[in-house]
């Protein structure tokens, strides 16, 4: 049973109880009636005159009368109450009910009312009578009346009783039977029905009255009610025609949307509230759809075939076009026989063709909005595959770099396939639009979230990522789009392996999406130059950079004025504070550009052919600052970092430990870093030279672990003592589980592998905290020191932080147990003692 049938189950139900608890209580007043007649039968001709004349009155109000159609349901206003008010103020109240429910009787017949009307009707009334004649009584109440004043209270108290029962009884009665709102009803038409009331009550006055003055001007009453009545009724009929019109109005005034939804929902509403109709339909033939409803909700929208729950009158309205051709159907259903007056009937037709005109109004409107959109999605979506193509990559991008200060970092993922002109040639151009149509797919399912997946032309495809936490989160990301890919694809029954080249960028201060595209551009081809999977835009590889040009011609002067300088970041235990080693890190004093990054100039140099010289200055100056520092009393290692060119140099270990000699310092005490992302070439060379390195006892770190495809790939070939943590991860930490995962990862593999895992740019304290949680020992960042000179590193080691020489940040933890790493951490003072840890083993 559906929730609308459940509902008028529970009204017909109330409704019965409510008209039964009605004819309940007038049966105790008709049997309390007869009892009262035969105790006190009419006391003159009078009375017999008045009983008389009530009968007539009542039989004459309740049949002429100005019907008012809610629902399936019929109502009238009547003179009832006037004619009562007369008859209890001049016979006995017993007399007055049974003479009541006889006059309402034979006028229920006369107009075939149903059974439960009929039924209602009487027994309302009579407890209207007894209601007044109570009221009279307990005044006091003798005619005739002692005074006119006396006379009008008492009157208007006994009418006012009786009016209002009237209204108490008979308002929910309507409402229960309409299925509409009870105290909309009270509200509906409370003027005129105040008014009337002050009308009938006048009459009733003047009637009394006259009796007063000549007994016989009594026939004159019912003549006058009848003329009142019918005037006032005309008032009733004229506002509800009034109010229809204004209703037909604002219905077709709210059909003049272009929503077809929003134009049928409105139609099912208006139309059950302008027919007052228990239920509408409108059904459209083109579609088959049909929406079922009433004045509060809708009950059904669908294409199934669903009739309707309500058994009655069925009145149908064919929805016809200007040119005549058939559109659909509009129903309006009621519970019981209805038929409609003249003017519904033209109301109906009216309504009809104005939804006939906003139905294809609508139906215009959404087939002009579907071509719109069919070709906005052609002109930003690519044919073959459906991405998005150049263009609404370019607008999507330039709309998310508009945003990119409050939501995140902006980067560009472009992917070439490899040897794809081979699957063309070979298969035929078919067979290669359907490897590209599941490549397509491919990154589309991989993608996370608002990423945007285009196709640029060709076998070239681009990923818009949005909102990372991070700039390196990029290349996890790309790396896992490329293992989507990894899979080969079915074609024909053979299985075709597709590998490609991809080149990330991160959106750049300036230049927009163009300056990106370009970037991820040269990535790109860097990775296929490379012979790698991906590779990152860097600054120091783009060809296109004409500043770093003009840098080259100013190289040999440099080297030559010693323009080169470097500077130290202290490595710090993150527990104790105390500082393990320090880094290296070059600077160019260019006389007229000032201090220049060693990412502006580093590929200069490596091509300019000076960078032995180079790497031989910044390894002098960083050896006899470690020396100057043992001297001290502080045997610190330091790191250096290494261009992959000099990998190549098989002269290079030799160099590196002739300097070593020159300056007495211990092999162990400088710590080679190596760039994960500049490329660790696969040439035999490389892996030559590294050994020859770890085998004299220098010690290797890799930088910027994790940035790269090939961490794992490299730890299984370079004999690395320490793996570097990049400082995007650590900054993106706080919010970004991707980040955490990431150190989390690298940490316990440090830890299986016994190496040292240092974290880059560590700003602040609750970061710390957090790193040495998650197990790492080790790390640098301006929370301990920015880089500085030698001598004002040896300077801060020397005052140390809170009286304690050799430290740069209060211990993390109170002193308790300790615990010694395993000595194959870092051999020497590099050798850390710690607190026990919950992610590390004692």
């Amino acid at each position: 049973m559906s929730q609308t049938q459940r509902h008028d189950n529970g009204t017909d139900q109330r409704l019965l109880l409510l008209v039964g608890l009605v004819a309940v209580s007038a049966t105790v007043v008709a049997t309390l009636a007869l009892v009262g007649t035969i105790d006190e039968p009419p006391r003159s001709g009078n009375e017999l005159i008045t009983v008389t004349l009530l009968i007539a009155t009542l039989t004459i109000s309740l049949t002429v009368k100005a019907p008012i159609r809610i629902r399936s349901t019929t109502h009238a206003t009547a003179w009832v109450e006037t004619a009562v008010v007369i008859g209890v103020a001049l016979a006995p109240t017993s007399w007055v009910v049974l003479c009541t429910g006889l006059g309402v009787a034979i006028a229920t017949r006369i107009t075939k009312l149903s059974l439960i009307k009929t039924v209602f009707t009487i027994s309302k009334n009579m407890l209207v009578a007894a209601a007044a004649g109570t009221t009279l009584a307990l005044l006091g109440w003798a005619w005739p009346p002692r005074s006119p004043a006396y006379m009008i209270i008492s009157l208007a108290a006994a009418y006012a009783v009786a009016a209002l029962l009237d209204e108490a009884i008979g308002i929910p009665v309507i409402a229960l039977a309409a299925r509409t709102n009870i105290l909309r009803h009270f509200g509906t038409n409370w003027d005129l029905r105040l008014v009337g009331f002050g009308v009938r009550f006048v009459v009733a006055v003047f009637t009394l009255v006259l009796l007063q003055v000549e007994t016989w001007l009594l026939v004159a009453v019912p003549p006058l009610v009848l003329s009142l009545h019918l005037a006032y009724s005309t008032r009733v009929r004229a506002r509800a025609e009034r109010q229809a019109w204004q209703d037909l109005a604002h219905t077709t005034d709210a059909l003049n949307v272009v929503d077809i939804n929003a134009v049928l929902h409105t139609a099912v509403a208006q139309a059950a509230n302008l027919f007052s109709a228990d239920e509408v339909e409108v059904e459209l033939q083109e579609s088959g759809r049909t929406v079922r409803g009433n004045s509060e909700s809708v009950t059904y929208d669908g294409v199934a075939d669903d009739p309707s729950t309500i058994n009655g009158t069925v009145v149908p309205m064919e929805l016809k076009g200007h040119d005549g051709s058939h559109i659909g159907m509009l129903r309006l259903r009621f519970r019981g026989p209805v038929k409609l007056s003249e003017r519904e009937r033209y109301t109906l037709r009216t309504f009809a063709s104005a939804l006939c005109t906003a139905v294809r109004n609508a139906s215009a409107y959404a087939e002009l909005n579907r071509v719109a959109e069919e070709h906005a999605h052609a002109a930003a979506h690519d044919a073959l595959t459906n991405l998005a193509n150049r263009r609404h990559l370019l607008e999507r991008g330039a709309e998310q770099l508009g945003q990119r200060r409050t939501e995140g970092v902006v980067a560009l993922l472009l992917l070439d396939l490899n040897h794809f002109k081979e699957v063309n040639d070979t298969l035929g151009h078919a067979a290669g639009d359907r490897v590209l149509v599941q490549v397509a797919e491919r990154l589309r399912t991989a993608v996370h979230g608002q990423d945007l997946v285009a196709r640029l032309g060709g076998d070239e495809f681009a990923v818009l990522f949005h909102a990372l936490p991070a700039p390196a989160v990029a290349a996890h990301r790309a790396e896992s789009l490329l293992n989507a890919l990894h899979e080969p694809i079915e074609l024909d029954g053979m299985r075709i392996s597709v590998e490609a080249s991809g080149g990330i960028a991160v959106a750049p201060s300036s230049g927009g999406m163009t300056e990106l595209l370009r970037r991820a551009d040269v990535a790109m081809y860097q990775a296929k130059r490379a012979g790698r999977r991906i590779a990152t835009y860097a600054p120091t590889r783009d060809t296109a950079d004409l500043g770093r040009l003009s840098l080259g011609g100013d190289l040999p002067r440099a080297v030559a004025d010693r323009e080169f300088t470097v500077n130290f970041q202290p490595i710090v235990d993150l527990r104790s504070g105390e500082v393990i080693a320090a880094e290296a890190l070059a600077r160019w004093r260019h006389p007229a550009r000032g201090t220049i990054d060693p990412l502006r100039f580093l590929e200069t140099v490596e091509r300019s052919g000076l960078l032995p010289a180079f790497a031989e200055a910044v390894l002098d100056q960083s050896l006899i600052a470690a020396t100057t520092w043992r001297e001290a009393g502080f045997d610190l290692p330091v790191a250096v970092n290494v261009s992959p060119r000099s990998l190549l140099d098989a002269r290079f270990p030799g160099s590196v430990l002739a300097r070593l000699r020159a300056h007495d310092l211990p092999p162990d005490r400088l710590v080679l870093e190596l760039t994960e992302t500049l490329t660790l070439s696969q040439l035999e060379v490389v892996d030559q030279v590294l050994g020859q390195l770890r085998d004299a006892g220098i010690q290797l770190a890799l930088d910027d672990f994790g940035t790269g495809y090939s961490s794992l790939s490299v730890l299984s070939r370079i004999p690395v003592h320490e793996l570097k943590i990049d400082r995007a991860f650590v900054t993106a930490m706080d919010t970004s589980a991707e980040a955490v995962a990431v150190i989390r990862s690298t940490v316990d593999l440090g830890r299986s592998l016994n190496l040292m895992v240092v974290a880059e740019g560590v700003e602040s304290e609750p970061q710390r905290r957090a790193l040495w949680e998650l197990g790492c020992v080790a790390g640098q960042g301006h929370l301990f020191a920015r880089p500085m000179p030698a001598a004002r590193l040896l300077v801060a080691l020397q005052q140390g932080a809170g009286g304690r020489p050799g430290t740069l940040a209060p211990v993390l933890h109170d002193e308790g147990a300790v615990v010694r790493l395993s000595p194959g951490r870092r051999p020497g003072p590099r050798r850390m003692e710690r607190l026990p840890h919950p992610h590390l083993p004692a």
